[in-house]
């Protein structure tokens, strides 16, 4: 057997090639955890979705609705008579608008440009001089004529409505009044809730104002 003066430690040239695969042992060690540390970090990013904010929300209905219009015929002194579509809830003025404004020679004191129109209106804008048509029950007043007809209670003016069997002034201002707070009317039997009108005004009213 051999001695231990025989155990000798092994030569330098051994000691440094294992020095250096050790090392380049730890090297890819180390690597490996880097890579595997950044796969998991793009994983975990990947994972999680955001919508951007600018990215519209569509709605089940798909677009949104069209707002409702209304049909209406304008002549007189307006530059561009004609028939408009505007939207439901229209003044005066604005179909005056929509057919280019009063002409020159537009009586516009004579109209009133904050009444509320209503569909399928004509409305005829009257020049200075000129003398409206004779009072109708069915004809707008004001300086604005309609064709002979029931009064459209959603429309109508005050002194349109005082023209009506059994409404004065008083009545008539509720009346607008009540379309002004609650919106339109869906038959004349809703004038019941205006204080002043009972049952027997409203049987007196039928065929004379719309909606009936």
């Amino acid at each position: 057997m051999p001695g231990l003066g025989d155990l000798v430690p092994p030569p330098e040239p051994v000691r440094a090639r294992w020095r250096i695969r050790l090392g380049a042992a730890v090297v890819i060690l180390l690597i490996a955890l880097g890579i595997a540390v950044v796969v998991g970090a793009l994983g975990a990013a990947g994972s999680s979705t955001e919508v951007p904010a600018s990215e519209p929300v569509l709605a089940s209905t798909g677009e949104p609705e069209a707002p409702a219009i209304l049909i209406v015929q304008v002549g007189g002194a307006v530059r561009q008579p004609g028939v408009y579509s505007l939207r439901t809830g229209a003044r005066l003025l604005d179909a005056i608008a929509a057919a280019g404004g009063l002409a020159d020679d537009a009586d516009a004191d004579a109209i009133n440009l904050a009444r509320q129109i209503g569909d399928g209106e004509q409305i005829t804008v009257p020049r200075v001089g000129e003398v409206p048509p004779a009072a109708d029950p069915g004809a707008a007043t004001g300086g604005v004529t309609a064709a002979p007809g029931p009064i459209d209670l959603n429309t109508a003016t005050v002194e349109q409505l005082d023209t009506l069997p059994r409404i004065g002034p008083s009545i008539a201002q509720r009346i607008v009044d009540w379309r002004t707070e609650n919106g339109r009317f869906s038959s004349v039997d809703d004038l019941a809730e205006i204080s002043g009108i009972g049952d027997k005004t409203i049987e007196s009213l039928r065929g004379l104002v719309l909606p009936e």
